[in-house]
Formats: C-alpha cells, structure tokens, sequence
C-alpha cells in the first residue's frame, strides 16, 4: 500500500459526456471504466478521491470521497488542485477517469520512482510521449497551482509542467505501457482498444 499517497479519478463533468454517456460509466467488458479503475487502484491506496462536478452521477460510489472543482471550467488542472486540497495524504496518484486498462505494477514502479527520487511531480513518459493524467502530484505545489489557475493563462496541465519541479520516469514502449496510457475519447475508441497490443 501507498501510505503517503491518495488514489484520485478525475471524473470529469456535462462537458465529459458523449452520445448521453458520462466516460467514467461506459461499459466495459461488464464493468464500468470506473469501477475497473477503483478495483487497481484499491489495492495501492487507502484513501480514493473522485473528482466530478456531476457528484449525482456517482452516488454508487459514496463510499468514496467525492468532490468538486473549486476553480469551474478550468479543465484537468482544476481537479488536481481541488484533490491535493482535500487529500489527507502528503501526494496523489491521478488518473483520467477514462482509462480502462490500468496496469498495477506501473502504478507500484510509479510510486518507488517518486519515493527514492526528490520532485514535486512525476509523470511516466514514453518515447516522446508524457502521460500527465498518469502522474503523481505532491501538496508543495499547491499555492503555485492556486497562482496559475487564478491567473489568465492556458489552463493544460503541460503548461503547468513547464513550471514546475517534475521529474520523468523513462519506460519502454511495449502493449502493456501503450494499453495503460489509453483513454476513451469517444465511442469509436472502444473497438480500437479491444485491438491494442497485449489485449486478449
């Protein structure tokens, strides 16, 4: 277990729907993507934030803290700041709300990188290609959060990186790094999924 870290979903709000869907609850493969991410999740972390500003939508899942942004309309960023806030834990783990195919031992190689490695933030990388909504996320970046999204800027959280103290874990491009990182933008994305490499 991660004692120091919280497990937080980024639920998302109306703006995360498609086709009358909210993307944490897509069915897949007989679960819902939230569920599947609950279930990795819940055996690394003890305390699990969802973050959504549609709370009704997840009341199944109440025995959870769920909050909301504090900074509206402000995109993944918001989230960020509103779970640190809110966390009982010195750091988070955060997670996209629509990533089905978390994969434990990357979240686990995750956290012993952040442990032994002195930084604020740590996000995996493959290749060229970073994974933000995949990464860890320590308290000490709050009031610099606060600033920039109190502040008119673009609100990515890359930009936010740019500023920040963030170290990168290396990994291998492979079907289970390619099918970890994956997210479902729209309902044409589930077949596609089902095809990744490693997927049976």
């Amino acid at each position: 277990m991660a004692d120091n870290i919280a497990g937080v979903i980024l639920a998302g709000g109306a703006s995360k729907r498609f086709n009358g869907i909210i993307k944490p609850m897509i069915d897949y493969e007989g679960k819902t993507i939230i569920s599947r991410i609950i279930e990795t999740i819940g055996e690394i972390f003890d305390e699990i934030i969802i973050v959504t500003n549609i709370p009704d939508e997840f009341k199944e899942y109440d025995s959870y803290k769920i909050i909301g942004d504090k900074f509206l309309n402000k995109g993944p960023l918001a989230g960020i700041h509103s779970a640190l806030k809110e966390s009982e834990s010195e750091a988070i783990f955060v997670v996209a709300g629509d990533m089905p195919l978390l994969d434990k031992e990357i979240i686990l190689r995750q956290i012993d990188f952040y442990n032994t490695n002195k930084c604020d933030i740590l996000i995996p990388q493959i290749d060229h290609y970073i994974e933000p909504l995949h990464g860890i996320y320590k308290k000490t970046v709050i009031r610099n959060l606060e600033d920039y999204l109190g502040g008119d800027n673009n609100y990515a959280v890359r930009e936010f990186l740019k500023m920040s103290d963030v170290r990168y874990l290396l990994m291998e491009v492979s079907g289970k790094s390619i099918s970890a990182f994956t997210n479902i933008n729209s309902s044409d994305d589930i077949p596609v999924i089902i095809k990744l490499p490693g997927i049976e």
